[in-house]
């Protein structure tokens, strides 16, 4: 527990008296986001569709410098989003900063999904960060003078074939962002989204086909997949003084899964006295 009650790459008190909630919080990005930034000293406010996850959450912040608390929430649900935040202002008077991190999508092809799986996909991601964004700047980032939303969605952006529902979410998302970065600057609120790769989530090790997931690190250039801890590291970064000017922008973090598929040189170019053909080496010679 002494290792973990420490952040590993930030100063102690560097949220210190910060409100944040985080959607999603009882598994990976969130969880790990939500226990950072506690160990940073913010109270933190997590959220979910169920009650044992984010009570695990509540276990593993336990002794940690700030504070978790969490309620339950179908973030897809205008009248229970508005009553949460209602009650999260009426206990701690202020918000600084929301990180939309709920979301959700299955594997399929394209023409398997039906209009409802399709739906649901759109409605979770695209509908309920609209309205946690909405709620939390009407209710607390514009009557306070700003806060900060921070969206997470998905790379790479060249297409992800048996993802096209989620494709579709997360791009209206990142649009969403840049969109109210602009509109919502004039009450001090900054937006941005943040692309995450491939990580080793519990979900991913344990919801995809094995084959995916074993061959996924061998798609990306840098030869692996992304530890939750640092898209934790990163939020904490943009929740803190440091991260004050970014907005409108999309920070993709994948290992340059983005640029490129598999590492480089590809193996059929290689050779077994060097990274480049023979006559390549010959003409570069």
């Amino acid at each position: 527990m002494a290792e973990s009650s420490r952040s590993q790459v930030f100063r102690d008190g560097l949220l210190d008296g910060a409100v944040v909630v985080v959607s999603g919080a009882g598994s990976g990005f969130g969880r790990e986001t939500a226990l950072e930034m506690a160990r940073l000293g913010a109270t933190v406010v997590g959220c979910g569709r169920r009650e044992e996850p984010l009570a695990e959450t509540a276990e593993l912040a336990a002794g940690l410098p700030g504070a978790f608390a969490h309620e339950t929430l179908d973030i897809r649900e205008e009248e229970p989003v508005d009553a949460f935040f209602a009650r999260l202002l009426e206990r701690h008077g202020r918000l600084d900063v929301l990180v939309n991190n709920a979301g959700g999508q299955f594997l399929s092809p394209a023409e398997a999904i039906s209009p409802k799986g399709f739906r649901t996909v759109i409605e979770l991601n695209v509908t309920g960060t609209w309205l946690m964004s909405h709620a939390a700047a009407t209710k607390a980032f514009m009557p306070g003078g700003g806060g900060k939303i921070l969206s997470v969605t998905l790379s790479p952006h060249n297409g992800m074939p048996g993802m096209v529902h989620s494709g579709a979410a997360r791009a209206a998302v990142e649009n969403m962002m840049r969109t109210l970065a602009i509109e919502w600057s004039r009450f001090g609120i900054t937006t941005c989204s943040i692309a995450a790769g491939q990580f080793a989530t519990e979900t991913l090790l344990t919801k995809y086909p094995r084959e995916v997931v074993e061959n996924l690190e061998h798609s990306i250039p840098l030869g692996r997949t992304g530890r939750p801890e640092e898209i934790a590291w990163l939020l904490a970064y943009l929740a803190s003084p440091a991260g004050d000017f970014y907005s409108g922008t999309t920070i993709t973090i994948d290992g340059a899964r983005d640029n490129w598929v598999g590492p480089w040189p590809p193996e059929q170019v290689r050779s077994a006295s060097g990274s480049l053909p023979a006559e390549e080496r010959r003409n570069a010679g």
